[in-house]
């Protein structure tokens, strides 16, 4: 299921690239900065994360001075392909799609998401922000999963597998720590949103998913009793948090006046609202690309999963 996967995700990118070629760019770049369109990924349904994303732009637009528009695709490479066509002038991108955008000239990281720290058991913040999170492998408590090792031949949730959290970390950590490789000794279903990945467990139509350790928190309110079933046997070693990434060509007055936006919305308790309402950030701060040097080296160990 999974290689299949990999295929169709290959020429889905292709075609949404050539899809998003055949536009014509409405603003143009350096320092004539007509209009700031923005791409985010979805790690909830995608209907609910734009509704969520248009108020960030109204604020956005306030302190720009600019129109700027939202868009959710429906992968991570949407994004990435549109910021190379240069539909897109932003991306908020996770560290392991940020680094093949980089690597492909089509955009240099900006500033990187802060998070309140999770409690894995209870979900409860912390009280400090940090610019990691962790991943972590969901079971239902009456599963009779109690390590790693009990995965194989079991039926796992995914994310795509560019997502660091949904894939890349677990995938790695699970084939070093027990030898399960995820290609080869698990059955495989791919979940678009990590809050579908944790429905899927508590429905028992998979027997674990990889999921970002708060993921529970969005399907709390629906249901209740999210932490009360279910528990994570593994967590894995800290992830860089997501990343707000632009298109190289962007001028650095127009890098830093966006960078500064950002920041002062995440800063001010309206705008912190909003921001946490999209992908649970607290605030931003700036970012360097040696930063995410170790998703680079989980990026290379995943490449030997399968073979």
């Amino acid at each position: 299921m999974l290689k299949k996967f990999f295929a169709l995700f290959l020429t889905i990118g292709i075609v949404s690239g050539l899809m998003a070629g055949c536009g014509t760019s409405s603003s143009s770049s350096g320092s004539d900065l007509k209009e700031l369109r923005i791409g985010f990924v979805p790690s909830q349904n995608a209907e609910t994360l734009e509704a969520r994303a248009k108020p960030l732009a109204d604020l956005l637009q306030k302190e720009l001075g600019i129109p700027v528009k939202v868009t959710v695709t429906t992968d991570y490479n949407g994004v990435v392909e549109a910021m190379g066509s240069k539909q897109l002038e932003l991306g908020f991108l996770p560290p392991t799609d940020y680094v093949l955008a980089h690597q492909k000239k089509y955009a240099n990281v900006l500033l990187q998401a802060l998070r309140f720290g999770v409690d894995p058991k209870t979900g409860a913040n912390t009280s400090d922000k940090v610019s990691y999170y962790y991943a972590g492998i969901l079971v239902r408590n009456d599963s009779g999963i109690k390590s790693l090792n009990d995965l194989k031949g079991k039926t796992i949730g995914w994310q795509s597998p560019t997502s660091s959290a949904g894939y890349v970390w677990p995938a790695v950590e699970m084939k070093e720590k027990a030898g399960i490789d995820a290609q080869k000794d698990v059955k495989s279903v791919v979940f678009q949103g990590h809050d579908k990945a944790v429905l899927a467990v508590l429905n028992k139509d998979v027997d674990a998913a990889a999921v970002f350790e708060d993921a529970r928190n969005i399907v709390k309110g629906e249901y209740p009793n999210v932490f009360k079933d279910t528990h994570y046997i593994y967590q894995t070693a800290k992830i860089p948090n997501d990343t707000i990434s632009i298109r190289p060509d962007i001028s650095k007055k127009w890098a830093d006046k966006i960078a500064n936006a950002f920041i002062k919305i995440g800063n001010d308790p309206k705008g912190q609202k909003i921001i946490e309402s999209i992908y649970t950030h607290e605030g931003y701060q700036k970012a360097s690309d040696s930063t995410f040097d170790v998703v680079r080296d989980y990026s290379d160990k995943v490449k030997n999963i399968g073979k």
